[in-house]
């Protein structure tokens, strides 16, 4: 597979934080200007914020053409994690997913190839259960070179022989809370990758949350990313939080 050959998005450890999605007509005029057009949402965002998660490509395969539209709208250190897409996740379950990983890989080598992929979030269905063998049978067929977290929605998921199979590949505990389940802050790669999405965070969790990016990102690469939808609130958390990391 052609990724394998490549190296990863970025080497200097940085903190890196966004939200998931940046397309939202109603995020006007809280954080769009009212004079922005939607057509240029992704310049004005890559201007807030250096990196995005990309829902997008969930449902539909990337092409081409559009990832190169949203490289050349934004600067050279702005990184696009990418979410899987659902034949590897949903439908395949991760089993017997080869064909359909070279087929997600192929899609994504674009921003692979031009430094801006960030992690790919492999988020899994909530009523898959833990499955050590499973687990390792992917993570063998996955490109080594493109980095990786894991979004477990099921609690069985959540012990050590779990982080000991992801430490072994470099991938990443996908750091996820919601009002449903807590995931634990395990380290089991060289970056770490949160997703916030409660619907609410006071200004004092705000606060502790950027000073914990800051602290994180001393020593390993931080992607954080806050709800997305329909409520502009988490493109001004975000924007925030990322303002907070970003003192001295």
């Amino acid at each position: 597979m052609a990724l394998e050959a490549g190296s990863k998005a970025t080497t200097a450890p940085r903190v890196h934080v966004g939200t998931s999605g940046w397309g939202y007509p109603s995020w006007k005029p809280d954080f769009y200007p009212k004079e922005v057009p939607q057509k240029k949402f992704l310049p004005y965002y890559a201007g807030v914020f250096n990196s995005v998660e990309v829902n997008f490509s969930f449902r539909q395969m990337l092409k081409a053409k559009t990832v190169g539209d949203w490289m050349q709208q934004t600067p050279d250190h702005f990184l696009f994690a990418v979410k899987a897409h659902q034949q590897i996740t949903h439908f395949k379950r991760l089993k017997n997913a080869e064909e359909s990983v070279k087929f997600f890989a192929s899609s994504i080598e674009p921003l692979f190839t031009a430094k801006r992929l960030g992690p790919v979030l492999i988020q899994l269905p909530p009523n898959l259960k833990g499955d050590l063998g499973l687990l390792r049978e992917f993570l063998m067929i996955w490109p080594r070179a493109v980095r990786c977290a894991f979004e477990f929605r099921h609690s069985s998921w959540l012990n050590e022989e779990v982080y000991a199979a992801l430490r072994e590949r470099n991938a990443a505990l996908c750091i996820a809370e919601n009002e449903e389940l807590q995931t634990p802050e395990v380290m089991t790669a060289d970056f770490i990758y949160f997703r916030f999405r409660k619907p609410e965070y006071s200004p004092e969790e705000r606060r502790k949350i950027a000073a914990h990016l800051r602290e994180l990102g001393a020593d390993r690469e931080v992607f954080a990313f806050f709800k997305h939808e329909e409520d502009p609130k988490s493109a001004v958390w975000a924007k925030e939080v990322l303002d907070a990391v970003r003192l001295d």
